[in-house]
Parts: C-alpha cells; sequence; structure tokens
C-alpha cells in the first residue's frame, strides 16, 4: 500500500500534516475515479452536472479547480453570457427592492454559474461576515456587499478585510453609522478581532478600545462609505503591541499582521471544506497557514491547497461534512439539472435554518451538526419532495422521464446507480437498496425515478457529503 494512502479511520492527531497537505496525485491504491472527481466537484462547489462530471475525469484536479473559479480562458464567452443575464436580473431585483428577490438571485447564481467555486466561497464569506437584512433593510447595500464578497471570494485577504470594514451593510449592521470621536463605537473593532480576523483570546479589552478609536469618523453618507476628518480621533493609539496605529486602514493592517490571523482563517477553511468534527492543531495547520502568509494572503492559493490535497481527496474525508440546507437544495438540483421558482425555494430555505442574507446573527450560521434536527431533517425531504413535485420543476428543460430517458437510466437500478455515484458522498447499504427496492416496486414503470428520489429524500446519508 502507498505509505501517503490516508486511511477511512485514521484519527485526525496520528495524520502526519506533511502528508495530508501535499498536492494529491493519482495511485494504483487511489485512481482518479468518477466517485473521487465528484467528491472534489461537491466540495468545491455544490455537485456536478453530467457534462462537468464527465469533462472531468479527463482534467487534474487542479485544473477542475481552475475552471470552477471560472478561469479557464475556453469558458470566456460563457461567463461573459452568464454575468450579463445575472446583471440584468438585478437590475429587476434592485428595482423592486425586495429581499425575498434578492436571495433569489444569488440561488439563480449558484445554480448555473459557470465559476460555482466562487459562489461557495462568497457564501463562505457570507457565513463569515455575516450581515442580515432584517437590520441592514437596504435591499442595495445587501447586494452591494454581496458583490464585494464575490469580487474578493479567492482574491487578497487584505483587501477583502479592508472593503469589509468601509462596507455600508456592513457598518449598518454594527452600529457603525457614525462613529464619533467624543464616544467611539465598539462593536465593529470587537468583532473585527474576535470573529472575523483572530477568534476570541488573541486580543484584550483595550485592544478593543483602541481599536474602535481608529475607526471614529468613519460615517455613510448617501449609501457610500465617507471619511469625517472631524470626528476622528488621529492620537496614536496602542494596538496589539504595536504603539504606531492612527488611521482605521492602519488598524486593519495591524490586525491583520497578527500570527493568529493565518491560524484562524486556514481552520475555518479546513472546517468548510474538510470536516466538520475534530479539532486540528496549529502544528496540522501549519502548511496552510504558511501558504497563505507566504502568498501574502492570498485566499486562492490556499483554497487551492485545501481541495487539491491528499487529505480532501482520500477516504478519510468522505462522509465527514454534514450538507448545509444550500449545499444540499443546490447541489440536488445541479445534479438532475433542475429549475424552478427561486423565489419559492428561497422561503423555503428560512424553515431550513438557512435564509440567505438573514444569517441568524453576527457569528454565522454554526454548521456542521447544529444544521441536523428532527424537525429540519423532515423540512428537508419535504422540501425535495416538493421541488419533484411541483409543476414549474423542469429536469434539463423537460419532465423527469425525459430526463433519465436521456441519460439513458430508464431502469430503476441503473436510475439509483447514477444517482448515487453523483450525490451521495458513501454507497447505500444492502438493508437500504431493499427498502429502496420495495418503495419502487409500489410505484408505476414511469414513475420509479420519482420514486427512488423521494425514498432516497428521506435517508440520512444525504446529508453527508
Amino acid at each position: 500500500m502507498n505509505t501517503k494512502t490516508i486511511s477511512r479511520n485514521t484519527s485526525l492527531e496520528r495524520i502526519d500534516p506533511k502528508v495530508a497537505w501535499e498536492a494529491w496525485e493519482p495511485s494504483n491504491d487511489e485512481p482518479w475515479t468518477p466517485q473521487r472527481a465528484s467528491l472534489l466537484i461537491r466540495r468545491a462547489g455544490f455537485a456536478a452536472t453530467e457534462q462537468e462530471l464527465r469533462s472531468a475525469l479527463s482534467m487534474k484536479p487542479d485544473e477542475i479547480l481552475s475552471r470552477m473559479m471560472g478561469q479557464a480562458p475556453s469558458a470566456n464567452a460563457q461567463r461573459e453570457s452568464f454575468e450579463s443575464d445575472s446583471g440584468e436580473l438585478a437590475k429587476s431585483v434592485l428595482a423592486a427592492s425586495d429581499m425575498k428577490q434578492l436571495a433569489a438571485w444569488w440561488l439563480y447564481r449558484m445554480l448555473h454559474s459557470p465559476a460555482p467555486l466562487i459562489e461557495k466561497m462568497t457564501l463562505f464569506w457570507h457565513g463569515h461576515f455575516a450581515t442580515g437584512g432584517e437590520k441592514v433593510l437596504d435591499v442595495e447595500l445587501m447586494h452591494t456587499q454581496n458583490q464585494l464578497l464575490r469580487k474578493n471570494a479567492v482574491g487578497d485577504f487584505q483587501e477583502l478585510v479592508q472593503g469589509i470594514a468601509k462596507d455600508p451593510a456592513m457598518l449598518i449592521y454594527l452600529d457603525s453609522v457614525s462613529n464619533r470621536k467624543a464616544r467611539a463605537n465598539e462593536n465593529f473593532a470587537r468583532e473585527l478581532m474576535e470573529l472575523f480576523c483572530l477568534g476570541e483570546g488573541n486580543y484584550t479589552e483595550v485592544d478593543v478600545q483602541q481599536l474602535a478609536k481608529c475607526f471614529t469618523g468613519w460615517e455613510i453618507r448617501r449609501k457610500q462609505f465617507r471619511f469625517n476628518p472631524y470626528q476622528h480621533d488621529d492620537s496614536r493609539k496602542m494596538l496589539l503591541g504595536n504603539g504606531d496605529v492612527e488611521s482605521g486602514e492602519n488598524a486593519v493592517e495591524c490586525v491583520l499582521a497578527s500570527p493568529h490571523m493565518p491560524r484562524f482563517i486556514v481552520r475555518k477553511l479546513f472546517r468548510f471544506f474538510v470536516s466538520d468534527e475534530g479539532t486540528p492543531t496549529d502544528e496540522f495547520l501549519a502548511p496552510l497557514a504558511n501558504r497563505f502568509t507566504e502568498s501574502k494572503y492570498s485566499i486562492e492559493e490556499v483554497v487551492r491547497m485545501i481541495l487539491s490535497s491528499r487529505l480532501l481527496l482520500s477516504e478519510w474525508s468522505v462522509g465527514r461534512k454534514i450538507r448545509s440546507p444550500i449545499e444540499l437544495v443546490v447541489g440536488w438540483m445541479r445534479t438532475m439539472q433542475c429549475t424552478t421558482k427561486l423565489s419559492f425555494l428561497a422561503e423555503r430555505l428560512r424553515g431550513l435554518g438557512q435564509s440567505i442574507f438573514f444569517p441568524p446573527n453576527v457569528k454565522g450560521w454554526e454548521g456542521g451538526r447544529a444544521w441536523i434536527n428532527s424537525s429540519t431533517l423532515v423540512g428537508r425531504a419535504n422540501l425535495i419532495y416538493e421541488l419533484i413535485q411541483q409543476e414549474n420543476t423542469r429536469f434539463d428543460g423537460s419532465n423527469l422521464a425525459s430526463f433519465v430517458e436521456k441519460n439513458q437510466v430508464q431502469d430503476s437500478v441503473k436510475f439509483l446507480t447514477w444517482f448515487e455515484s453523483r450525490f451521495f458522498a458513501e454507497p447505500l447499504t444492502k438493508n437500504e437498496r431493499d427498502q429502496l427496492a420495495q418503495f419502487v416496486s409500489q410505484a408505476k414503470p414511469d414513475e420509479q425515478a420519482k420514486a427512488t428520489l423521494i425514498h432516497l429524500a428521506s435517508l440520512p446519508r444525504i446529508h453527508l457529503t
């Protein structure tokens, strides 16, 4: 056996970090298979369409990631066409000033973007720099922030943080609409260190107070950030041991220069992409943190390292993440090349605990096992059932029967094998297959694909990726 193969049951503590974060290469023990390609596409995006999976089998993981970030030169025309359509939709949403329609617009992007990894990272940053529409209220400002997150999704982390620090929606959400030197607001300063960059315990209350002074004079006027020098405390501040900090921009640079920052960010990315469970040590994450630092905070560099690693593409990572409601539904729809009324979908996601543009609080969504309880399990299954039954739902532009015929999987066993290999992290057990066969046998021949999907939606393992 290859000594660099990471087996399924190896404890995280026993995995050599050098091996874990090496770039994965195919071998006799770990060949490049549809299952492994599907795993990469699910983690990097939501799920693969049939065409995407077929083309992925002739590509290397790093090439797939380039394609999923919209960097393939051959896809320029497709990207331009998509962005044009998305821009027109956004104009109508902003004219209507409807937050639900804005959520539907973003779902459209997740479902159809030729760069799904960018949308996945935009979703990550939406949870990281959590901002809620219930307090911001302004659809235009929430759209502007969303575009900021997307523009910098895999870019320069320093540029992203400097941008979010001046983002009007964020400043409204954290009560920094008008920050005066006579009374510096500490909310954004605290969250910048605790939730956005450093983590709890890596700063002091004095640091919070000093950082808040740096942001005095930062205001919003006519939906735009404005610096008011008359309300700025221009004294030198002592921040995180640095005694030469004056402006808000200087302060952000100082926070990002903390040795705690790279470890904090890569730990969150590890949990987002690799595993909900386990507590990786600083030593285990050191190769990622070092790459992040050496690349001058390039998000793309560390994301590529994670997604093309031996750890992620080994058996170890399979089934170690619970799909969020968005990942479940968008992934299911991409697999089935499904379209439906997206405003309905956005509303139903709210009941499952992931309402787009309405994170629960400034900490964002907890994720992992928090997604699952008796109510959400039923709600998830019901939502997929509703998607299948809705009159305006289409599968690759047609009905489900035509879709399975086009993919040559009319036989119920073939259809199960087809869907299972593309969407499930792990194969069904014999008992699950027997129960499915019994359920499907009661359906008419032309209804068996629908019956299969309905039954699969009720299985706990559908929530794993």
